[in-house]
């Protein structure tokens, strides 16, 4: 649907057709929650629900844009400054990133079906979508790894948000039906097949997170102070067996934010493990696992996100739960029976509803393939 939303605000406000038409999905965490920015490890998929681009090439360096919900913008490739563009950002971000030489401008047409603010990095889509335009029309060539560097630096220098590369690097990346094991460090990619009869459903609390990047760079902040008190380059070098030494160096809260990263890598690996011989159960205590780990030593999570996972966990079918994203608000995240879905969405909405004064979003998702481009093909044709 979205798909066609591009298309004819395309219309609207460029008239014609797009030469092209990009998709660019969010992604969903299914374990390994604030460890890329600690060069460790990650679990996450691409999912259905994607950010769709219709855009034409131009002869120049502009870029015109607009979005459903948003206001149009432009900007100069050769010229891009900070500005108040608001969504727009990400996209001279991601030019000025790439370096204006190779690109060339185009105008096109956004639209979304990624909540916003729900952890399911919608604004990473929104900068791999910018990255398959740009090599769409340019001399630039796609190569996903490198896009998904260029739209981290876009994030973390252009827009000031000190992500990771697990969500750029997913949407660029991602197979489908399977979850990606990602080595933060390396940039080394494993995939696993999520089997057949398991449905992976997002659980949307209807809250979101307010401005919380202050304590995004308390967390980061506590993770340093860690690694420099261990005297290595990041908490993936430590294991458990470190948390003793490490308790005489920091005081309690940075050693809780550390136990969380340290054991959370492990958990993720561990789990990753599980889904390649398909034993479900074993991933789900890994998700508990992860989820009580970011609710009491990292301290992310949210009354609401704790209610959701614990009503979810035990309604029939539900393998685990855990909240995901950076927290605070959003989502959680489930692996559900396929054949217990559909009254699982309905009960857990339900006793989520009751025990809290939000209204939910719950529904199952695919793992899909990466973000993609395609040459714009009329009916007519």
């Amino acid at each position: 649907m979205t798909r066609e939303a591009a298309i004819e605000l395309f219309g609207i406000r460029f008239g014609g057709v797009p030469e092209y038409v990009v998709r660019s999905p969010g992604r969903v965490n299914l374990i390994g929650e604030h460890t890329d920015y600690n060069d460790g490890f990650v679990f996450p998929m691409a999912i259905e629900q994607s950010t769709w681009l219709a855009l034409r090439g131009r002869d120049d360096n502009q870029v015109h844009v607009a979005s459903i919900g948003h206001r149009d913008a432009q900007f100069d490739i050769a010229k891009v400054v900070k500005g108040t563009s608001g969504w727009a950002e990400y996209l001279k971000g991601l030019a000025w990133a790439i370096g204006p030489d190779a690109l060339r401008g185009w105008e096109g047409a956004f639209a979304t079906d990624i909540p916003t603010g729900a952890g399911l990095s919608s604004s990473a889509a929104l900068g791999i979508a910018g990255a398959r335009a740009f090599a769409a029309v340019s001399d630039w060539v796609w190569d996903a790894k490198t896009a998904a560097r260029a739209a981290r630096r876009s994030e973390n220098e252009w827009i000031g948000v000190n992500t990771g590369i697990m969500d750029q690097l997913v949407i660029a990346t991602g197979e489908a039906g399977h979850a990606v094991l990602i080595d933060c460090r390396s940039l080394e990619l494993h995939t696993f097949l999520l089997p057949a009869d398991v449905t992976v459903v997002i659980l949307d609390t209807g809250t979101r997170r307010q401005s919380v990047s202050s304590e995004y760079d308390d967390r980061r902040a506590s993770c340093a102070r860690a690694a420099e008190a261990a005297n290595v380059s990041a908490l993936r070098d430590l294991s458990l067996e470190s948390l003793p030494m490490l308790a005489s160096a920091v005081d309690s809260v940075t050693l809780r934010r550390a136990r969380h990263v340290i054991s959370e890598n492990t958990r993720t690996v561990e789990a990753a493990a599980a889904l390649g011989i398909g034993d479900i159960d074993r991933f789900g205590e890994y998700m508990g696992g992860s989820h009580r780990s970011l609710r009491d030593d990292y301290e992310v999570s949210s009354t609401e996100l704790d209610a959701m996972v614990e009503i979810a966990s035990n309604v029939e079918g539900c393998h685990g739960a855990r909240m995901t994203g950076a927290g605070f608000g959003g989502c959680a995240v489930a692996l559900v029976d396929k054949t217990a879905v559909c009254g699982f969405v309905e009960e857990v909405g339900q006793r989520y509803a009751k025990a809290t004064s939000h209204n939910p979003r719950i529904y199952a998702t695919t793992p899909t393939a990466g973000a993609c481009v395609d040459r714009f093909v009329t009916d007519a044709s």
